[in-house]
């Protein structure tokens, strides 16, 4: 006789993927690594595939805009979303915040950068890497967080800047700044630094990185889109975005 249980889980998967839709999400680069992590879990709890692609909040918003085939945005931002709404592209009730940010000095470099990020002070640095602060809300928590120190002047002639958060990380990661302003995410893992030494910046020196998520028009209607939006609120989905850094 047949064992019941690998029946019952075959007939599960099945019924899964009959069930099966899928949805183009836009995500934040900061969010990449959880995000990764969240889709897997995503797909195997509902059978719904989300197809992820990574970039600067900036550069989506003008993609939308122009008709790009995206159901939802993961924004790094609450002002994209808002935007998106106002302009027709966005459903209100669907926004929410599903992460704060956490803005971290970072170098690749083992005892370079110390807890209080005193390195800026001195200036024994040649290059430092931010974000694109006119795209980039976590370069634009940088340059406040210069502002509030007293040292953007002194500090900008050094700046490599990238187009997103994940190639600033590039740059300060391969050696072609000695540090950057990254986010907590990119070198966090389970709650611990994994790599280089960082200065976690104060949450009171700049405006609070609120990233939110909507439904955009284009995913009106789709199972898969909305079910992400649900699965973003859940215990394992909060779990996973915590042990990145991020609040929620």
């Amino acid at each position: 006789m047949t064992p019941l249980k690998p029946i019952l889980a075959a007939c599960a998967l099945l019924s899964l993927s009959a069930n099966a839709d899928e949805v183009n999400v836009a995500v934040a680069a900061n969010f990449t690594a959880p995000m990764k992590i969240i889709a897997a879990d995503f797909e195997r709890d509902t059978g719904h595939i989300a197809k992820l692609a990574f970039g600067s909040t900036g550069r989506f918003y003008a993609q939308i805009k122009n008709g790009a085939p995206f159901q939802v945005l993961l924004s790094a931002d609450d002002e994209t979303p808002a935007k998106l709404v106002q302009e027709g592209h966005g459903e209100t009730a669907s926004r929410f915040t599903y992460a704060i940010g956490s803005l971290v000095l970072w170098s690749a470099k083992q005892g370079f950068v110390d807890a209080n990020g005193a390195i800026l002070k001195s200036g024994k640095f040649n290059k430092l890497a931010i974000a694109n602060p006119k795209t980039a809300p976590y370069g634009r928590a940088a340059i406040e967080t210069l502002t509030k120190l007293g040292l953007l002047a002194a500090v900008e002639p050094k700046f490599v800047q990238g187009e997103n958060i994940a190639q600033t990380f590039q740059f300060a990661q391969t050696g072609n700044a000695d540090l950057g302003f990254v986010a907590l995410s990119q070198v966090m893992k389970d709650g611990k630094v994994i790599e280089g030494s960082a200065w976690q910046v104060p949450a009171n020196m700049h405006e609070p990185i609120r990233q939110d998520v909507i439904l955009l028009a284009t995913g009106r209607g789709n199972p898969a889109a909305e079910a992400l939006l649900k699965y973003l609120r859940t215990d394992r989905a909060k779990t996973v975005i915590r042990s990145f850094g991020y609040g929620v």
